[in-house]
């Protein structure tokens, strides 16, 4: 996993194998110990009520690990459960480090991976009870993280996995390669060269960046693949923004989810309307200088953008060259503050 974590211990047995792990785990992921206020030193974060704690810092750490007792963790995290796709790593242990286990997010949060780890400074077992783990087989969320996919329809997970489970050899539509799957367990999965191929009866993955009809039950994984090129008139509302790149996506059947970066020219670095359709979408945004845009041939020059920002292209020529391809996917289209390409990262 990846992120800050965050360590919690009650008793003075705990507060001391809290303090050792907080240490270890620094290095790697960035770690912060908390102890009651009766057992903190000079200089530890210190509390007074651990539901209260949890309230405050749940959903700003990617990781917790508590050494406490189960039940106490359960009643403290409870009210602030969004969600496997949102929440948090979550792992208990006893104070004397022999069950490490993890809670709560073992795959997409990546508590299992935490819960090992913690096993390693501590040198108990770790607790795992994922269906896929304990049955050594691999999980299709952790496939899609590993790979680097954005998962459509999280429910499908489900489905999927309990093929693999049931011993069914799982269909994968994956035209361009970008779902790995470790060698061993290659025999598990089938490859079709078309979204038509794919039985509905059984278990099947589809990854593409295009909008492919499949069957029900499908999962639908998005490769990070789509780079869009936003050019904007001062005091564009994020809204307008958001609501062209929507419809450009589903005009040309290109899915949201592939949106990897938002791209356009430095002078607009500040606008809100676009930090905040970047924020809105999830996805950074880069800036490119004019002299660095002016050197990207595009379809669709315009004399606008060169008598307010000195170039005749933001939106083709950032899209372009964040993707560092020479051919647009979407050429140029607009509202009436705002333009929008897109390209296919290369």
């Amino acid at each position: 996993m990846t992120g800050r974590v965050a360590v919690y211990a009650l008793t003075p047995q705990g507060a001391r194998l809290g303090r050792a792990l907080a240490r270890e785990l620094n290095g790697a992921l960035g770690a912060e110990l908390y102890l009651p206020r009766k057992l903190a030193d000079p200089g530890e974060k210190a509390f007074d009520s651990l539901p209260m704690l949890v309230a405050d810092t749940f959903h700003t750490y990617a990781g917790h690990v508590f050494v406490a007792a189960i039940g106490i963790v359960v009643r403290a995290v409870a009210p602030h459960l969004l969600g496997k796709s949102r929440d948090p790593a979550v792992v208990a242990l006893d104070q004397d480090g022999r069950h490490v286990v993890s809670l709560l997010s073992g795959h997409l949060g990546g508590a299992n991976e935490l819960a090992r780890r913690v096993a390693q400074v501590t040198g108990g077992t770790p607790v795992i009870t994922t269906a896929t783990d304990t049955a050594g087989l691999p999980s299709l969320d952790m496939l899609a993280r590993d790979s680097g996919l954005a998962i459509e329809n999280l429910d499908a997970v489900k489905t999927v996995n309990g093929g693999l489970l049931a011993g069914q050899v799982v269909q994968v539509f994956d035209p361009e390669g970008h779902l790995a799957i470790p060698p061993e367990h290659g025999a598990r999965f089938e490859w079709v060269a078309a979204p038509h191929l794919l039985e509905p009866e059984r278990p099947a993955v589809a990854v593409s960046w295009r909008e492919v009809s499949v069957p029900s039950g499908t999962l639908i994984l998005r490769p990070r693949v789509v780079v869009a090129g936003v050019g904007c008139r001062k005091g564009a509302g994020a809204a307008e923004v958001v609501s062209l790149l929507h419809e450009i996506f589903a005009a040309k059947a290109v899915a949201l989810k592939s949106l990897a970066l938002l791209a356009s020219i430095d002078v607009k670095r500040d606008e809100p309307g676009l930090l905040e359709a970047a924020r809105e979408l999830g996805v950074d945004i880069q800036f490119y200088p004019a002299e660095r845009l002016a050197g990207v041939k595009t379809p669709n020059p315009s004399p606008m953008p060169l008598k307010h920002v000195g170039v005749e292209s933001v939106c083709e020529a950032a899209a372009l060259l964040a993707a560092g391809t020479t051919r647009l996917l979407v050429p140029k289209m607009k509202s009436k503050t705002v333009t929008a390409a897109l390209a296919l990262a290369s």
